[in-house]
């Protein structure tokens, strides 16, 4: 593509160099530059790429896109604008043709249940007949294969440059998760949505976000300013969980057209009737125009809530109820979401990414009404994340379980050992007795410090017995553990698995 037919595309603050030329890529990162490319130069969090504007042009960039004066050699163009993460977004969007336009957009976004709605929303398309993309924190998946997922929601240009992928492909309908860092920092600002989920909100993130409102704000824009202006026509654009408390404000705050979810008698798409059980949800939902039965083997009154979700935005998309009920049934499993890991007639043992309070509650409190014996929880606090959730959830960990085993997570460059001390102070006296590692098993209301991961999820299986529930907590579908700046290999379910076949003579898979 021509820079001058880019240019036309994006407000700009002035130019220096030849304004001709043909844009051979656009990038953000200096050491994917290639002859004729346009480089980004993008303020980050970490890292300003206006620093490796010099490296970039080195490397063969003969377009820049900056926020300050800079000197540049013979040839070189350099475009001043003023926030170039903004116009980023506006050139991906540009050089691949618009992407977004020529699909079925649906954002997924909150706190909690983004990734399983994902998962049942890709199924349920599935069912319908439509070749189905997805972008999530797991991973991203079209056209057959899987991709690494380096942020739940991709940079704007990458973000458009798979969608084109997926376009080019055959994929007609994609959901996405949009994170909270992805509405700040305008990732998604150039995307056509056809709809968007709200499943709820609760504290996290505030090591980026000020505060909750500050949380909340990023949350609102995506359904108060970028679906609004959306030039897909659709009757239902938003489908918001009712039920909760910054839902119901979604809805007063937001002029989009929208339903609500939730098992009250005055939400649009509700279960007016439903069971719970360890071997899955059954319910009976209604919806505006529709009634109809659904199966899940998910577990728990959350993951209602997750196909609440599921069925109303299904439902927005006139898809048949049939095929909705039938992608329900089909997802069996979500990566690290209360994934079970044991096999019969062991304890049951589930990992769960919940890593904030109120998702260890939501997991515990699906977790107890099955509860036989002892319900065993291990969990950390990621590092250099917000620290005021930390006494939360031991908290929350400490009143809801029989035994608490707190280990580290991902300690990052934070001493483990600090970051489990400031868990623990969420832990009362009066609900739960410190013991030492060695007896943790013969107490039945007492918790545990294990630093070691590995080594706490084997005392967590090596104390349980049959009707036992273990939950481990915080790292769910994660292959890794970031200690200091190095990223090692770790998965919470084959740790599981390995204590299991050690103890019972069985249980891998």
């Amino acid at each position: 593509m021509q820079i001058r037919e880019l240019l036309s595309q994006i407000p700009f603050l002035s130019t220096q160099g030849p304004l001709s030329g043909e844009v051979s890529s656009i990038v953000y990162d200096s050491r994917q530059c290639i002859p004729g490319s346009l480089f980004c130069a993008v303020s980050g969090t970490v890292q300003d790429g206006h620093n490796y504007i010099t490296d970039a042009i080195k490397r063969g960039a003969t377009f820049i896109i900056c926020e300050r004066e800079v000197e540049a050699p013979p040839g070189v163009t350099i475009i001043r604008v003023a926030d170039s993460r903004e116009t980023m977004g506006k050139l991906g969007k540009a050089f691949y043709g618009d992407p977004s336009s020529r699909l079925c957009l649906v954002g997924v976004t909150g706190t909690n249940g983004k990734t399983t709605v994902t998962y049942l929303m890709e199924s349920i398309f599935i069912a319908a007949g439509f070749k189905t993309g997805v972008l999530g924190t797991v991973n991203y998946r079209y056209g057959g294969q899987i991709f690494p997922a380096p942020n739940t929601t991709p940079e704007s240009l990458d973000l458009h440059r798979i969608l084109h992928d997926m376009v080019l492909m055959g994929v007609t309908h994609c959901v996405a998760e949009v994170s909270s860092h992805a509405l700040a920092l305008k990732r998604v600002d150039e995307c056509d949505f056809d709809l968007g989920i709200f499943t709820n909100l609760s504290r996290d993130h505030l090591d980026f976000h000020r505060n909750m409102e500050d949380y909340y704000a990023a949350k609102r824009r995506f359904f108060t300013e970028l679906i609004p202006r959306s030039r897909k026509e659709r009757a239902i654009r938003m489908v918001v969980n009712g039920d909760d408390a910054w839902g119901k404000r979604l809805c007063e705050e937001s002029s989009v057209p929208s339903w609500t979810f939730g098992i009250r008698e005055a939400e649009h798409v509700r279960a007016e009737d439903y069971s719970l059980s360890l071997q899955g949800t059954r319910a009976e939902i209604w919806a505006p125009g529709e009634r109809l039965e659904v199966f899940s083997p998910l577990l728990g009154m959350y993951n209602l809530y997750n196909i609440l979700a599921a069925v109303g935005a299904a439902i927005a998309l006139e898809i048949p109820p049939t095929k909705i009920a039938e992608g329900i049934a089909r997802v069996h499993r979500i990566p690290g979401r209360l994934e079970r890991v044991n096999e019969v007639q062991e304890p049951h043992v589930f990992v769960d990414y919940a890593h904030t309070d109120d998702a260890l509650q939501k997991v515990i409190s699906a977790l107890l009404p099955f509860k036989q014996k002892k319900l065993i929880t291990v969990f950390g606090c990621g590092g250099d994340r917000d620290r005021g959730k930390r006494p939360k959830m031991g908290k929350v960990a400490a009143e809801n379980s029989d035994i608490v085993i707190v280990t580290s997570d991902n300690p990052r460059t934070e001493d483990p050992l600090e970051i489990i001390a400031e868990i623990v102070k969420g832990i009362s006296e009066d609900v739960m007795e410190r013991v030492e590692a060695q007896i943790v098993g013969e107490r039945s209301k007492a918790y545990t410090v294990i630093p070691d991961r590995r080594l706490a999820i084997k005392k967590a299986i090596d104390i349980a017995e049959e009707g036992d529930i273990v939950l481990i907590a915080g790292k769910g579908h994660e292959d890794y553990q970031i200690i200091g700046r190095e990223k090692i290999w770790f998965d919470d379910r084959v740790i599981a698995k390995e204590c299991l076949k050690e103890k019972y003579g069985r249980g891998g898979r």
